[in-house]
């Protein structure tokens, strides 16, 4: 398969990595000063917080450029639009990895709505400085699945072939016949969690104040009472009908964990506040203009 990874951050790197190894011809797209480390120094990974780094040697290119059997894009959801224009001038199909409360339509109206996959990347990690921290569960071992899928639910023979590809490369992926909702109820629940976690400083720090933690969870059930389809997992259902007491407990248990600080919610950056805002906007738009 011709792939191009089109970012480099965490998700990208490990992906194009994996699929690289599993002998595909791979791309990984980087700008600035990424593309240039890249050059010299290949990916570098590391799991954890040991010292040993692996340098694996990726190809790597600035600009998107002719034909390919599948581009998978990892970039935030605020950097999407300008995706979408490099994109337009290319081929293949295109598998957003990535937060998305906007549906398929704005990503298709730009470069195909027959091009446009939906999925969601279920690994972890952070960057220190080039080198990309990773955990073992990642979406290349961890029990979740990485859910794609086609906008319309449909089980096409692309789908089938990406989904059998990945599996093959040792990614954890999966077929979701209802990934347009999965997306709507991930922002549901990630946009008030992320944004309650910023103000307090930290999810420790969320989690030593109940009354947010409280008013996070209210912000949660409105935007899964909202939703004009019901919440995909259907377990996300019971934050709308389980005693409030019990959710706040709960949920306050979590922000503690180790799962949580390992997450990305600590990581309080721009990009991550412009993201959080970016699906909040989505979440908040009518269900025609998504």
């Amino acid at each position: 398969m011709k792939l191009l990874v089109y970012g480099a951050g965490v998700l990208g790197s490990l992906f194009a990595v994996r699929m690289h190894e599993a002998g595909h011809d791979v791309s990984l797209l980087a700008r600035g000063e990424r593309l240039t480390a890249l050059r010299r120094y290949g990916v570098q990974l590391t799991e954890g917080d040991g010292p040993a780094v692996r340098r694996i040697s990726v190809p790597v290119v600035e600009h998107p450029d002719g034909e390919y059997d599948l581009i998978t894009v990892f970039v935030r959801t605020h950097q999407v639009d300008a995706v979408l224009e490099s994109l337009a001038r290319v081929e293949g199909d295109v598998l957003f990895l990535h937060n998305w409360a906007a549906g398929a339509q704005p990503l298709g109206a730009v470069i195909g709505h027959e091009r446009v996959l939906l999925g969601f990347p279920t690994a972890a990690g952070t960057m220190d400085g080039d080198v990309v921290r990773y955990r073992r569960t990642s979406f290349m071992t961890r029990r979740v699945a990485m859910p794609i899928g086609e906008p319309d639910g449909r089980t096409t023979p692309r789908l089938v072939r990406f989904v059998e590809t990945f599996r093959t490369a040792g990614i954890n992926a999966k077929a979701e016949p209802q990934m347009d909702a999965w997306l709507k109820t991930h922002a549901a629940f990630e946009v008030p969690l992320g944004q309650a976690v910023h103000l307090a400083g930290g999810p420790a720090e969320l989690a030593d104040d109940p009354d947010a933690v409280r008013g996070m969870l209210h912000l949660i059930r409105q935007n899964l009472a909202a939703m004009t389809t019901p919440p995909v997992p259907r377990a996300f259902a019971a934050l709308r009908t389980l005693p409030q007491g019990l959710l706040v407990a709960a949920l306050r248990r979590f922000l503690r964990s180790p799962t949580a600080v390992h997450s990305g919610l600590n990581n309080p950056s721009p990009a991550t506040a412009a993201e959080l805002d970016r699906l909040a906007e989505q979440l908040r738009a009518p269900a025609g203009a998504r």
